[in-house]
C-alpha cells in the first residue's frame, strides 16, 4: 500500500517545469457534439518499459494502474468502507469455512477473454497455483495450499487462516487465462506484451511514454464502459503529473501536490477535485521503546498529548494528502469506525499541554525551568529522523520538535539517506521518526505492524515486518493471534478491544495520519466519480478497484 513514498517528495513551483507534450490528437476533442470518448489517466513514474506482465509491481502495467482494466479479481473489494460486503466480479460468490482457511468461489459462466475463449473454473486454479508456485509472482504473501475444481466451482484452501487476508486473497490476484499462462517458461520474467484478459479492454499500442487501451466491441460479461479509450501516460515527475492535472491534459492521477488549492483546484474550481479518503493503515512517529527514558509509558503517552496533529495535516500533508487521525486508538474513520471498543467511541486526541506535564511529574519527572528531567536527572532529549527527500515527513517532524518543547524535551531534527535509514529504523537504531504501518480490511495490520511480539528482533537486528519501536507487550501478541485465528466474531471483538487498551494506555506509536487511496481528478468531462456522497471505491487508479471507477463513469453533457 504504500507506493506513496515513491510519489511524496519535496516540491516547489510546481507549475515551473513543463508536462509531457499530449500524444496524437486532443482528448476528447469531438465532445462538444458526441461527448467525450477518452479518458487521460497518469501517474509520475517516469519512462516505462514494456512490461504488461499483471504479477508483477514493477511492470508498466501495475505501475499506471491499467493491468486492472485488462485482468480482473474475483470480487471487488472497497478500501474506503473494509467491513462492507465484496461485490461478487469474476465470482458470483465467494464461501469462506469458518475458520477461514479455505474459500469456495463459483465462476460465473458469461465471461470470455479478449480472444474469445470463455473464462472457466479451470482458469481460476491454475492462476492461484501459479501464484502459489512462483514467489516473484506472490506480492500478496498467500499462503495458498491447493485449488481443486468441482463444476463451475474453486475452492482454494490455505496454509492458515485468512480471515485478516480476505482480500489479498480473493480481491487482489488478477485472474489469467491457463491456455496462455501454461506456455509461458518463466512467470516472473514474462512481459506478456499482448495481455489477454477477461476486462472490457485491450492493449491498443505502447510507448515508454503512454499505454492506450481501447474497449471491446463484443464479449465482456457485463455493460461495456462508456470510456472508449484509456490512455495511461507515465509523467517525468510529480511537477510534470501536477502541471498536466493543472491544464486538464490528465483527467485523473494519484499525486501528492503542496499547495494543492493553488496549483491544481483553482484552475478549474467547477471541476478539479481531490479526494483522498483514509484507509485502514496509518502514518506516525514510532518510538524506540528499549531507550530511556522512553521505555516509560508515561513519557509516550504525554508526548502524545502535546502532539498538533492538525497542524500536521495542514502544514506538512497539504490539508488532504494524510486524512487526519483524531480517535485516541489510531484507527482512521470512517474506515474504522466498525472497529472501535465501546470505552473509545467519540474519544478523540485533544492538545492538553499541562495534563502532559502533570501526568509527567506525577510519574517522578522533574522540571528545571523549562527543562524536562527524567527520573535519574538527566535532560530529556531525542533525535527524530527521516530521509532528507521526504519533505512532507521533514516538515512533520519540526513541528513535532516544537510541539515537544512545550513540555520540556529538547528535539534535534536528522535529515537522514534515505537507504541508511531504512536500514537503521528497521534494526532498532533510532530514537524517533515517522513511518507506515500496514494495512488491509481490518485494523489487524495497523496494531500488528507496531506491536506483535512475534516480530520482536534484538536491536542491530533487522525486522524489516515491523515492530521497529521494539514494543514487548505479551498481551498485545497474544491478542493479535486471538485475532488472527478466531473462527468466532466475539473472539475477534474481545481481541481488537484488548489491543486498542493497550495502544491507548501504552502509545508504542503516536498515530497522526492515514494512509489514503485517493485522487486528483477532473469532472469537465466525466461524472460519476467517488467522493464523500458515494464512496463506493477508491479513487487511485492504480487500485485494484479502479476498473469499478471507470465503469462508474460517464459523459459530463
Amino acid at each position: 500500500m504504500h507506493t506513496r513514498r515513491s510519489v511524496v517528495l519535496g516540491l516547489a513551483g510546481l507549475l515551473a517545469t513543463g508536462a509531457l507534450a499530449a500524444c496524437g490528437d486532443s482528448p476528447n476533442e469531438k465532445a462538444k457534439s458526441e461527448g467525450p470518448t477518452i479518458l487521460n489517466v497518469g501517474m509520475p513514474n517516469g519512462p516505462q518499459t514494456e512490461n504488461q506482465n499483471p504479477f508483477l509491481s514493477t511492470s508498466a502495467s501495475s505501475k499506471s494502474g491499467y493491468k486492472w482494466a485488462l485482468y480482473e479479481p474475483l470480487m471487488m473489494w472497497n478500501p474506503v468502507k473494509p467491513a462492507d460486503p465484496m461485490k461478487p466480479w469474476l465470482a458470483t460468490k465467494a464461501e469462506w469455512s469458518k475458520d477461514y482457511t479455505s474459500v469456495k468461489v463459483s465462476i460465473r459462466d458469461n465471461a470470455t477473454w479478449t480472444d474469445g475463449q470463455k473464462v472457466t473454473a479451470d482458469d481460476v486454479a491454475f492462476t492461484y497455483k501459479l501464484v502459489r508456485d512462483n514467489d516473484a509472482l506472490n506480492t500478496g504473501g498467500l499462503t495458498i495450499s491447493d485449488a481443486t475444481v468441482s463444476g463451475s466451482d474453486v475452492t482454494i484452501t490455505f496454509k492458515n487462516p485468512q480471515f485478516v487476508s480476505q482480500h489479498k486473497a480473493i480481491a487482489q490476484v488478477p485472474i489469467v487465462p491457463k491456455h496462455i499462462w501454461e506456455k509461458v517458461s518463466d512467470p516472473k520474467t514474462e512481459l506478456a506484451k499482448d495481455p489477454i484478459g477477461s476486462g472490457p479492454y485491450k492493449l491498443k499500442s505502447f510507448t515508454p511514454q503512454t499505454a492506450t487501451l481501447t474497449v471491446k466491441d463484443k464479449g465482456y460479461w457485463q455493460a461495456l464502459p462508456a470510456v472508449k479509450e484509456l490512455r495511461y501516460t507515465s509523467y517525468t515527475d510529480n511537477n510534470a503529473q501536477t502541471t498536466a492535472l493543472a491544464n486538464g491534459e490528465s483527467e485523473w492521477s494519484f499525486v501528492f501536490i503542496p499547495n494543492v488549492k493553488t496549483v491544481f483546484i483553482d484552475k478549474d474550481a467547477a471541476h478539479h477535485k481531490i479526494w483522498a479518503p483514509p484507509v485502514l493503515g496509518i502514518h506516525g512517529l514510532y518510538i524506540n521503546t528499549t531507550k530511556a527514558p522512553f521505555d516509560d509509558k508515561n513519557l509516550r503517552v504525554a508526548m502524545s498529548m502535546v502532539i498538533d496533529r492538525d497542524d500536521i495535516f495542514n502544514t506538512a500533508e497539504a490539508g488532504y494528502f494524510h486524512p487526519l487521525v483524531k480517535s485516541v486508538t489510531g484507527l482512521p474513520s470512517p474506515a474504522g469506525d466498525a472497529f472501535l471498543a465501546p470505552e473509545f467511541k467519540g474519544k478523540d486526541y485533544k492538545i492538553d499541554i499541562e495534563g502532559a506535564k502533570a501526568l509527567l511529574t506525577a510519574n517522578g519527572y522533574k522540571y528545571e525551568g523549562t527543562t524536562l528531567k527524567d527520573k535519574s536527572g538527566k535532560a530529556v532529549t531525542l533525535t527524530l529522523t527521516d530521509p532528507a527527500g521526504w519533505s512532507d515527513y521533514q516538515t512533520s517532524l519540526e513541528i513535532v520538535k516544537s510541539n515537544l518543547q512545550k513540555i520540556g524535551i529538547e528535539a534535534t531534527v536528522e535529515k537522514a539517506n534515505q537507504d541508511a535509514w531504512f536500514k537503521n529504523v528497521e534494526a532498532g537504531q533510532f530514537d524517533a521518526g515517522f513511518r507506515w504501518t500496514n494495512g488491509g480490511n481490518t485494523p489487524y495490520d495497523i496494531y500488528q505492524t507496531i506491536m506483535d511480539g512475534d516480530l520482536l528482533k534484538p536491536i542491530g537486528t533487522a525486522s524489516p515486518a515491523g515492530n521497529f519501536g521494539r514494543f514487548n507487550n505479551p498481551d498485545a501478541t497474544k491478542a493479535l493471534r486471538a485475532y488472527q485465528s478466531a473462527t468466532e466474531d466475539s473472539v475477534r471483538v474481545e481481541a481488537m478491544n484488548t489491543l486498542q487498551k493497550i495502544f491507548v494506555e501504552q502509545m508504542p506509536m503516536i498515530p497522526v495520519g492515514a494512509d489514503n487511496v485517493g485522487g486528483a481528478y477532473s469532472t469537465k468531462q466525466w461524472t460519476g466519480w467517488p467522493d464523500d456522497a458515494n464512496p463506493y471505491g477508491a479513487a487511485q487508479p492504480t487500485q485494484p478497484n479502479a476498473l469499478d471507477v471507470i465503469l462508474h463513469l460517464k459523459p459530463a453533457s
